[in-house]
C-alpha cells in the first residue's frame, strides 16, 4: 500500500479537500495478457519479447500470450503521488493504461474511482489542419474538460505558450517544439481527480522547460492522485513522494522515492534523489519562513 506524506508540495492539502473521498485506485492481483495467435515463430518472439519485459506463457485456451503485467496489487487514495520506475518495456505504460481503463485485467481486478485524465502522448487529440486555438479546445475536451471550461482557460494557455499569432495558424505549420508548447499548455491547465502521466516531454528549450515544470508542479498539486512514469529521477523527486519499481511486469519494490531509486539504480542515484529532496525541503522552509516573517511584520506594524 502506498500513501503520501501530509503536507508534501505545500498547498496540496487544502486543494484535496475540494475532491470527494470517492477518489481512489484499487487493484488486486491484476494481470494483463496479450495473446499471440500466430505462434509459429514462438522462439523468435520469446527472444525478443523476453528482453522487452513481457514474459511468455499460455492461457487456459492454450493460446500463447505475452504476460505484460502480473499480480499487480496496489491501493492509492487522495493525496498519493506515485512515481513508476523501470527499464523500457518493464510494464510502466501498460500499468498506466490499465488504470485508465484502456486495458481490462485478464485476471484479478482493478477498480478506479474518480475522473481520470490520462496523459500518455502529448500529441493525441490534436489536428494538424486546424489552428492552435482550436486544438487547445479539442485537446482539453479530450482530457475531460468541457468546452466552456476550456474557453475560460484559452487566454492563460496562449500566454504560457508564447506563440502569439502562430496560434491562429494551422498546427501543420508548427515546429515540433511549438506543438509541444501547445500540448503542455493544455495539459497543465486541466483539473484532474486522477492524473496518469507518462513523461514524453522534449523538443523545447531549457528555459521553457523550467517554466513548464512549474506548471506541472501546480497541476500535480490540483490532482487528487498522481501516477507518473518517468526516467528522470529529478522530475520524480519534484513531483512524487512514493515510488514503485516495475520489473518484467511485476512490482519489484515500492516505498519512498529515495529507497526505490536506490534499489533500482544504485547508491549514486539514491544519493542524488536525497539531495534533490533536501533542496526542495529547504526551499519550502524558506518560503514558509518568508510568509511567516511577513505576516509577523505586518501585524507588528498594525499594532
Amino acid at each position: 500500500m502506498l500513501s503520501g506524506a501530509p503536507g508534501t508540495l505545500g498547498t496540496r492539502v487544502s486543494l484535496w479537500s475540494s475532491i470527494v473521498s470517492r477518489v481512489s485506485i484499487e487493484t488486486r492481483n491484476a494481470c494483463v495478457d496479450f495473446p499471440i495467435f500466430d505462434a509459429k515463430t514462438r522462439s523468435l518472439k520469446k527472444a525478443f519479447l523476453g528482453k522487452a519485459g513481457g514474459a511468455i506463457g499460455r492461457n487456459d485456451s492454450d493460446v500463447v500470450v505475452v504476460e505484460a503485467l502480473r499480480d499487480i496489487t496496489m491501493s492509492l487514495k487522495e493525496g498519493d503521488r506515485v512515481g513508476l520506475v523501470g527499464h523500457n518495456g518493464a510494464g510502466k505504460s501498460t500499468l498506466l493504461r490499465l488504470l485508465s481503463g484502456i486495458y481490462e485485467p485478464t485476471r484479478g481486478a482493478a477498480r478506479v474511482r474518480g475522473r481520470v485524465a490520462p496523459v500518455f502522448d502529448l500529441g493525441v487529440g490534436m489536428d494538424p489542419e486546424i489552428s492552435g486555438y482550436e486544438n487547445i479546445l479539442i485537446r482539453g475536451m479530450f482530457l475531460g474538460m468541457t468546452r466552456k471550461q476550456m474557453l475560460q482557460k484559452v487566454d492563460d494557455i496562449a500566454e504560457f505558450t508564447e506563440l502569439g499569432d502562430y496560434l491562429s495558424m494551422p498546427l501543420r505549420t508548427y515546429s515540433t517544439g511549438m506543438r509541444v508548447r501547445v500540448a503542455l499548455g493544455v495539459v497543465t491547465s486541466i483539473d484532474p481527480e486522477i492524473l496518469l502521466l507518462d513523461e514524453g516531454i522534449g523538443a523545447v528549450d531549457a528555459e521553457f522547460m523550467k517554466k513548464a515544470r512549474v506548471r506541472l508542479q501546480e497541476l500535480v498539486a490540483r490532482s487528487g492522485i498522481l501516477v507518473f512514469a518517468s526516467h528522470s529521477n529529478e522530475f520524480l523527486a519534484q513531483l512524487c513522494d512514493q515510488a514503485m519499481w516495475i520489473d518484467h511486469g511485476r512490482i519489484r519494490e515500492q516505498g519512498g522515492i529515495e529507497e526505490v531509486v536506490r534499489a533500482y539504480e544504485g547508491n549514486d542515484a539514491g544519493d542524488h534523489v536525497r539531495t534533490i529532496i533536501e533542496e526542495l525541503e529547504r526551499e519550502r522552509a524558506e518560503r514558509n519562513g518568508v510568509v511567516s516573517n511577513g505576516t509577523a511584520a505586518t501585524g507588528a506594524a498594525g499594532a
